[in-house]
């Protein structure tokens, strides 16, 4: 019976996820144009100034499987992050957890690690994992793999996109963790494929992203369809009204735990790019890309159309460019990324699809080629950029009127 309350929401979603956030964007946008520019400037600052974090473990001091332990000594790691130090020993403990912080902080591991010790110990046990984008479902299900291919846990990775059958086919063999978008889960249930009966362990990843994407209904009903007593975990950058509800109603004294330092990170270089009225933006842009420092650059944009239309303007002007939004299959969204992070491309255009959850080396650039909808959509798009230590620049186009 789990899925009698999804009969009739299926042809309300597109009007429920998309006009209203629509409206909301076009007023965002023209306030930001009444911004304060000053805000899209700001000098990076050397990351050696960055205070040093001290850790209070070590991954080897985890009460964690000893093949857990080689798995993670292989990947590198020897002391967590921020995020990891102070939620995987609760995490290990079963307490629920409220996690708040910045993209590239290694939230992904500070769940992974310690659901993994729960599969091999509770080897029943199984574990959903909700995630907005479809990108964020790969990266997590790839970093699972990089901890898990040896012990004999795998994943299903349900996403909208991608092929419904070879999706069914893995939740016909029982996987340990089932990684997916509301929307996408929402048809699995709808089809029962998916019996939520067997799940005593859900993560919510990017919960702020999920309600801004309008997915709050999805994310209520699925939770809802979750057994209790169950262990919950919230992931999100923000922490706004709407997720302190979600946070009331499904989860039990949940530990709290706060890492964010701030709006961005101080290795980012930001700065604006000014078009003045009857010069063409493109070609600003295309003079900015024929510099040799624009090694690897992210482009924001703020249509499907607009970005895929751009992304072959710029192929055919001689750049190696790939597009990335929601109207692109799933299977060509990841080979764009692949040739992105494998640096085969120079540019990738994207929508903010983008914008979060994606852990990519070495992005010389984020243009904001339009404006974000929201000041919070702009923090997440330069987070691209100046990650692992390492400086980086956002530019944003503003046009003169």
């Amino acid at each position: 019976m789990q899925t009698r309350n999804f009969r009739h929401t299926t042809g309300a979603r597109t009007n429920f996820r998309q006009n209203p956030n629509r409206a909301h964007q076009k007023r965002a946008i023209k306030q930001l144009k009444h911004a304060d520019i000053t805000r899209f400037i700001n000098k990076a600052t050397a990351p050696e100034k960055v205070e040093q974090f001290v850790p209070t473990h070590r991954f080897s001091d985890f009460p964690i499987e000893n093949r857990l332990k080689e798995a993670i000594a292989q990947k590198g790691y020897r002391e967590p992050t921020p995020i990891q130090d102070k939620t995987i020993a609760h995490i290990l403990r079963k307490s629920d957890v409220v996690g708040i912080a910045n993209t590239g902080t290694g939230k992904t591991a500070a769940f992974l690690i310690p659901l993994i010790h729960k599969i091999l110990t509770q080897p029943r046990e199984r574990v959903l994992i909700m995630v907005p984008t479809r990108e964020l479902a790969g990266q997590i299900a790839e970093e699972l793999h990089e901890f898990a291919y040896r012990l004999n846990i795998h994943a299903a990775v349900c996403v909208g996109g991608a092929s419904m059958g070879k999706q069914l086919s893995q939740l016909r063999n029982r996987p340990q963790f089932v990684i997916g978008t509301p929307g996408r889960l929402k048809d699995l249930l709808e089809r029962r494929a998916l019996n939520l009966s067997e799940f005593r362990t859900a993560v919510l990843d990017e919960a702020d992203r999920m309600l801004d994407m309008g997915f709050i209904k999805d994310m209520r009903r699925i939770l809802a369809l979750l057994p209790s007593p169950r262990h919950t975990l919230f992931f999100s950058a923000t922490f706004s009204p709407e997720i302190e509800r979600l946070v009331g109603e499904f989860l039990h004294n949940p530990i709290r735990v706060s890492v964010k330092t701030g709006d961005t990170v101080a290795s980012i270089e930001q700065d604006i790019v000014r078009v003045p009225l009857g010069t063409s933006k493109l070609i600003v842009l295309q003079n900015l890309l024929m510099k040799p420092e624009f090694s690897k650059v992210l482009i924001f944009g703020r249509t499907k159309h607009g970005v895929e239309k751009l992304s072959k303007i710029l192929a055919q002007k001689g750049f190696r460019a790939e597009s990335i939004h929601g109207n692109k299959l799933q299977g060509k969204r990841q080979k764009a990324l692949d040739l992105f992070k494998r640096a085969h491309i120079q540019i990738l255009v994207a929508t903010d699809v983008a914008a979060r959850g994606l852990d990519i080396d070495s992005i010389s650039h984020v243009i904001n080629y339009d404006l974000p909808a929201s000041h919070e959509d702009y923090i997440h798009r330069i987070g691209r950029t100046g990650r692992a230590g390492k400086k980086g620049k956002a530019l944003t186009f503003i046009e003169q009127t």
